[in-house]
């Protein structure tokens, strides 16, 4: 019986769990289906409600019915689809209100982590020595190639060039060239500096370098204020000894960078 008594709790909180991780889908799924059942309801009500109106018409002797007299002939045929619309909506504005706190957290969690990333780098600069510490940011580079082999993936075609390179935020390796991707670089710094709002996304140097955007990619960029894009550069070797290009970024892309 205690065996019995401790699988269910742990069956319950594994559930609720669970309930909790998915809630805004749960909750956006109910008031679809909600919305859904209300037009629903709503029409099957409307030959009831035809039917009270002509008999309010015969029981007043009037061919036609002013709008208050409709609503009050009418209106508790239609309770069900309203009760059912508006708690449709409460769950769809749920489910909204949890997934932004969400995203707010999540943003908070980034940049905490974003920004002590750049004090350990600098702390290491200052340690080591700019040479270790490309040295460092090479093997760092290597250690991906090695981890999200090319073999693995699809290579994208985004222009003209012909070396193969490795985008270190998304992990899609494509070909371009050194030139086409400086020339992205200046053109979106170019552009914060001049433009307002002095930031871009992630997707929109995607764009510039010709690949497709992610979904991420919106939600995070650079700032003019917090510091312009400044790509970097490794050269490793794939698997069978291809020479690939490892892009990352000095400045990494950051949330509330608008």
């Amino acid at each position: 019986m205690t065996m019995l008594k401790q699988n269910i709790s742990v069956f319950a909180r594994g559930l609720r769990n669970l309930m909790v991780r998915r809630s805004p889908e749960i909750l956006t799924g109910v008031g679809i289906t909600g919305m859904f059942t209300a037009a629903i309801l709503a029409v099957r009500a409307t030959p009831k409600a035809l039917t009270l109106l002509d008999e309010k018409k015969r029981e007043i002797n009037a061919d036609t019915l002013t709008p208050v007299e409709i609503i009050k002939a009418t209106w508790h045929c239609y309770i069900p689809a309203v009760v059912t619309g508006l708690l449709s909506t409460s769950c769809l504005v749920g489910a909204s209100s949890v997934s932004a706190r969400r995203n707010a957290a999540l943003a908070t969690v980034y940049s905490l982590s974003e920004s002590a990333l750049r004090e350990y780098q600098e702390k290491v600069v200052e340690a080591v020595g700019e040479k270790k510490e490309r040295s460092i940011r090479d093997a760092v580079a290597k250690e991906r190639v090695t981890r999200d082999p090319v073999s693995s993936h699809e290579i994208i075609v985004a222009g003209k060039g012909t070396t193969l390179c490795y985008d270190a935020v998304s992990g899609r390796y494509f070909y371009s060239d050194i030139e086409r991707l400086k020339k992205a670089q200046n053109e979106l710094n170019r552009r914060m500096m001049s433009n307002m709002p002095m930031c871009v996304s992630l997707n929109e140097l995607y764009y510039e370098i010709g690949l497709s955007p992610i979904q991420i990619g919106e939600g995070i960029g650079w700032n003019c204020d917090q510091g312009l894009i400044e790509m970097e550069f490794s050269s490793q070797l794939t698997e069978d000894g291809t020479p690939c290009l490892v892009l990352s970024y000095q400045v990494a892309p950051e949330y509330d960078y608008t």
